[in-house]
């Protein structure tokens, strides 16, 4: 799943850089080994070493992608300046990623069935309707999550990487020169002879190394080990095996450019080999999808989106996760684009700008890891920057060429996403410090409720509130509207840890903040990934934790306070302001988040403007 997409970039890179009608290099010796040594050293420059051998390094509590990259950075660095535009670059990165999960399904399975125009010219009009098939099952499976659909989907790679190399090897054997482009100096020599070429070579040579952010995004899925030695153990041979085949086909035979992949077998085999593609696309876009799936909850985590439902589908891995809001919008992202542009050539236009962007943002941010926490040596960085970044930048340069063209789709898609992230950044700080002054200090509480004598009324209210330094609004409005308190009251934090499993013994916590003796406990419950989030079921391991009294949660009544945030700022610089109010109303509730039983869970409503 991890190498999917990067494992289906032959179906059309080459196809894109020579077609007629679309290509941009005409298929002659020098530009062919040209080609080919770019795409080869490109692989082995961006994914193996930078990627595989560099990035992956930077891992935050098991998770991959540029978020994890900001994370890393924004917990180690100090000047609040420098912590703020990695953050703001995080935010780009990933937006631009969101971009290409929506692109890389819709190419991927469209070029897989295009084959079909290989055996029979007419079954171009099949394309779109067995694509749309293929996708809307894709989508309907995630819920069973990414471990269940590796597990079938691994078996159908190991053939697919299988079959790539086979199918070039024996245009390697019938034409053997071709293994000169391996020697990096064809690639410079047709860059220095033919910049402008080259340059727009360069748009379409970037699709070979599309996934590469996805095979990084994917690392909490399944973890570094596995995919470092299934990337040189099998997937990086059989990628230039087919891409080099490719290159000896084209130049021995111009009239295969129309779609050299499929050319390369003979004719018997071109149907069994479009079931193939296919089965191979679909796990392309399951490597986006579960890729999105991670940086959407790393977002969460980091504070940058909304709540959202997401359901942990391993007790091993924490990156397996699923969000049924992330699945849903790609779905219908996906479908829109299908219907849009029919194929995939048509579509190769806005692929490549905003996967370039986040290898530029990607690379950024690992340098700046390097010298300011892992402190490498700066002939080191430096070495790094100057190869890979200098050969990103190009590559990004090369894809502006196609803004027009379909460029601003996911650079459209990249801004929304950025705008969202940062209307929820700012709203949060506006609203976080309105509610603590609104909430007031707990502490003054405390000593105003006992010098007024309060009455208390038998039984346990459990208050779910995140900060034990203010009082709960729902607490505080209680005892507004009752004039009561109950006898015994426990104040719960929900803290999510960066592990599996806490176990029971160690996932309550009782705080001593000096209220118990007026019956009030702190209590806080610490969970991993793949423990529920289910307050009434974890208070059940605190029955005797507390000093004052037994929390009986399948009595208590829970109490929860929600605010309704709105505005009064109508001005164009109030539009963040309105865009997180529409945020805060399509959150997941905290109720079902929290699995309080409705018969005893007491919402208390207010409003706040900011």
């Amino acid at each position: 799943m991890v190498f999917g997409d990067i494992g289906t970039s032959p179906l059309y890179a080459m196809q894109t850089v020579f077609a007629v009608g679309h290509g941009v290099v005409t298929p002659t010796r020098e530009n062919v080994l040209g080609v080919v040594s770019m795409v080869f050293w490109s692989i082995t420059l961006i994914v193996s070493v930078k990627y595989v051998a560099l990035v992956m390094r930077a891992d935050n509590e098991g998770e991959g992608g540029i978020l994890a990259l900001t994370a890393l950075l924004r917990h180690k660095l100090t000047v609040p300046r420098l912590i703020a535009v990695v953050t703001m670059l995080g935010m780009i990165g990933a937006g631009l990623f969101y971009g290409d999960s929506v692109i890389t399904p819709a190419i991927s399975v469209m070029s897989a069935f295009e084959g079909l125009t290989t055996v029979d010219p007419s079954a171009r009009e099949l394309v779109v309707p067995l694509s749309l098939v293929v996708l809307c099952l894709l989508f309907a499976f995630q819920r069973f999550g990414t471990g269940m659909m590796g597990r079938a989907f691994g078996p159908v790679m190991i053939v697919w990487f299988g079959v790539l190399g086979v199918l070039g090897l024996p245009q390697i054997i019938a034409h053997p020169e071709i293994l000169v482009a391996l020697w990096p100096g064809y690639a410079l020599h047709f860059f220095w002879s033919q910049p402008g070429i080259a340059i727009l070579a360069m748009g379409a040579v970037v699709l070979t190394i599309t996934g590469a952010e996805a095979l990084y995004a994917d690392l909490g899925h399944f973890g570094p080990t596995p995919i470092r030695l299934s990337w040189f153990g099998i997937v990086f041979p059989c990628l230039a095996l087919n891409y080099l085949g490719q290159a000896a086909m084209i130049l021995h035979e111009p009239g295969t450019i129309g779609n050299p992949f499929f050319h390369l077998a003979p004719l018997w085999a071109r149907f069994p080999l479009v079931v193939l593609a296919a089965a191979a696309t679909v796990i392309a876009s399951q490597a986006v999808i579960s890729g999105a799936y991670s940086v959407t909850y790393q977002a969460i985590r980091l504070g940058m989106l909304p709540r959202l439902t997401a359901r942990h589908t391993s007790r091993v891995e924490g990156g397996q996760i699923y969000l049924p809001t992330v699945n849903w919008t790609l779905f219908i992202g996906v479908l829109v684009l299908v219907a849009a542009f029919r194929s995939s050539s048509a579509l190769a236009d806005a692929y490549g700008l905003a996967v370039t962007g986040t290898l530029v943002l990607t690379t950024s941010l690992f340098l700046l890891l390097a010298v300011r926490v892992w402190h490498w040596p700066t002939w080191l960085v430096v070495c790094i920057g100057v190869v890979i970044g200098s050969l990103e930048l190009l590559f990004f340069v090369a894809n502006l060429t196609k803004l027009p063209t379909g460029g601003w789709l996911p650079s459209g898609i990249a801004l929304v996403v950025i705008q969202l992230m940062v209307a929820w950044r700012r709203g949060t700080a506006l609203l976080t410090a309105r509610r603590t002054v609104i909430e007031g200090p707990m502490d003054s509480w405390v000593n105003s409720v006992r010098a007024k004598g309060v009455t208390r009324v038998p039984g346990v209210a459990i208050y779910v509130h995140a900060n034990q330094a203010t009082v709960p609004l729902a607490l505080k409005e209680n005892l507004r509207f009752n004039h009561v308190l109950h006898e015994h009251i426990a104040i719960v934090s929900l803290k999510h840890e960066n592990t599996a499993h806490v176990p029971h013994a160690q996932r309550i916590s009782v705080l001593d903040l000096g209220h118990s003796g007026y019956g009030i406990e702190h209590v806080q419950i610490r969970v991993g990934f793949a423990d529920s989030s289910d307050v009434p079921r974890n208070l059940a391991y605190a029955r005797d934790a507390c000093h004052d009294f037994e929390i009986a949660p399948d009595k208590a009544m829970y109490f929860v306070s929600i605010l309704t945030v709105n505005t009064d700022d109508h001005t164009v610089r109030g539009t963040y302001k309105r865009l997180y109010c529409w945020l805060v109303r399509n959150a997941t509730g905290r109720v079902s988040f929290m699995r309080l039983p409705p018969s005893r869970t007491v919402v208390m409503g207010g409003s706040v403007s900011i």
